[in-house]
């Protein structure tokens, strides 16, 4: 939690914007807290939220969405499973819960220095889950103050969190290649595609590329 606690700060600042932005599409702070809680996906919920609509719902469109945006989950969450082998599989699933993008990323960086862990990941994971529903209720009571979250260069709090947490993976050159041609992935599939695949197809061509030239690597050495 003390390692984590920098990042938190982050998370409660753009949970912040998401609870402004919840305020202004009507929802009530027992609504923000229930979404916040249970949904836990930043990125999804501020999809969710852009499509929000109380006159009109699109329940389907949301859920389809959200659960499109969070598939990557599925890809970040194998990587730990060596950390929590040790547990019993209900208790390893119910942990997953408390996974983000964050608390994944900080658990791979200490794993790599020789800490992290099934623990770790759960001290974070529980900071995280607070500071996000916390900051998310604080901004939709904040709402009729803070009423335009940019003003206070809030909204870029969402990109920095991700650009530190991408230079503290850096290994080396060799991490380049993977990267870029993730992103040029995702930046042609969002132009091509509609919706948020391109979210996916990003992570996933970025992964397959970056597996493809570690089993180069190996097999050369």
């Amino acid at each position: 939690m003390r390692l984590f606690l920098p990042v938190a700060i982050s998370i409660a600042s753009y949970g912040v914007v998401w609870g402004v932005l919840a305020g202004q599409a009507g929802l009530t702070p027992l609504e923000v807290v229930l979404m916040s809680g249970l949904v836990y996906a930043g990125a999804s919920q501020f999809v969710a939220i852009d499509m929000w609509s109380p006159l009109s719902l699109p329940v389907a469109s949301i859920v389809v969405a959200t659960a499109v945006i969070n598939l990557r989950m599925l890809l970040m969450t194998a990587t730990l499973r060596p950390q929590f082998e040790h547990l019993p599989r209900w208790r390893a699933l119910l942990a997953m819960f408390l996974v983000s993008d964050e608390v994944w990323a900080m658990t791979m960086a200490e794993h790599a220095k020789g800490g992290g862990g099934a623990a770790f990941m759960l001290g974070a994971g529980t900071l995280a889950w607070i500071g996000w529903v916390g900051s998310t209720l604080t901004g939709r009571m904040l709402g009729a103050v803070i009423d335009d979250p940019t003003a206070y260069g809030l909204d870029f709090a969402f990109t920095a969190t991700f650009l530190a947490l991408l230079l503290s993976m850096w290994k080396g050159r060799g991490d380049l290649v993977p990267w870029l041609a993730g992103g040029a992935i995702a930046i042609g599939v969002s132009m091509l595609v509609p919706g948020t695949w391109y979210i996916i197809a990003g992570g996933l061509g970025g992964s397959l590329l970056g597996a493809f030239l570690q089993h180069r690597m190996r097999d050369a050495a």
